[in-house]
């Protein structure tokens, strides 16, 4: 099977829903992949999900890096998309483009995610020119927290949902594959999804965008210390970890661990050797030393 690539990601509009998942290292990828997954995000949300900050604007290009090269390791067929992080692109369009090219060149991501509308227009026909796939992401922008006073629903008038049908059009336009609508009433997902050519990937935004977009922990049930009304845990792992890791301190302690069965055993003969050795080291080094 060949790997996903962007255009067949926006090809895929009209005709089937997308599942998108955000992984962030070898062996969930693996997981996902394994579960029918065809985009793979390595999202910075890894700042706190994975390297335990409070928020995402912290993480680097290069801790991003690292976990986009595992990501795609551990995968063969799904299109991995890594997150630009804060101030990786918009600082000038140059510096966009050559952290963006780093993604794919270093990483092997098969495209770029970066936040925001009409402002990062610039970024995004110049990164398309040079060749690099693009992913757009309005509504609730988590880079932008600081501006938008927390991690609020966003585009909840009239007027910011125009504002918001107007940026998703012009990352389309300036060349995006698809565009990722994060916490926006059901309602305004809906008309932008109609709206545009390209395909639209929610994460709080209701039914009716082309995809779906969540959090392996998330999905998993295992970060507990945020959980958004918009993510549905399919499982309790964290639950199910820590009871299994109760039950291995228990054993360690109470010696039922080790057993038999996870040791390697020492042919008879050898053992044997290996016993009079010691207790000829042990005879020497038991001898009193001789005085001078």
């Amino acid at each position: 099977m060949p790997r996903m690539t962007a255009p067949d990601v926006t090809a895929a509009k009209g005709t089937r829903k997308i599942a998108m998942l955000a992984a962030y290292d070898f062996t969930s990828a693996r997981l996902a992949e394994a579960a029918g997954i065809e985009v793979l995000l390595v999202g910075d949300s890894l700042a706190m999900v994975v390297l335990g900050h409070d928020d995402t604007l912290s993480v680097t290009m290069d801790e991003m890096l690292h976990h986009v090269r595992a990501v795609a390791r551990g995968s063969q067929n799904a299109l991995v998309v890594a997150d630009m992080p804060f101030l990786s692109y918009q600082v000038s369009v140059e510096t966009a483009v050559a952290n963006a090219g780093r993604f794919l060149k270093e990483g092997r991501a098969g495209a770029v995610k970066l936040e925001g509308g009409q402002a990062v227009v610039p970024q995004v026909r110049a990164m398309t020119a040079a060749g690099i796939p693009v992913l757009g992401h309005v509504g609730l922008t988590p880079q932008h927290v600081a501006a938008l006073g927390g991690f609020k629903v966003q585009s909840k008038t009239a007027d910011a949902a125009v504002a918001l049908l107007a940026d998703a059009k012009a990352l389309a336009e300036a060349g995006c594959f698809a565009i990722v609508l994060e916490c926006i009433p059901a309602p305004v997902a809906a008309a932008v999804t109609r709206a545009l050519t390209v395909p639209t990937i929610g994460i709080g935004a209701g039914p009716d965008c082309d995809g779906q977009v969540l959090v392996f922990h998330d999905v998993l049930g295992l970060y507990d210390r945020l959980r958004p009304r918009f993510v549905k845990q399919f499982a309790a792992l964290g639950e199910q970890a820590v009871a299994a890791l109760t039950d291995y301190v228990e054993a360690v302690r109470s010696s039922d661990f080790p057993g038999p069965e996870h040791s390697f055993p020492m042919a008879p003969q050898a053992q044997a050797a290996f016993a009079a050795q010691l207790d000829q080291t042990g005879a020497t080094a038991n001898q009193t030393p001789a005085k001078p």
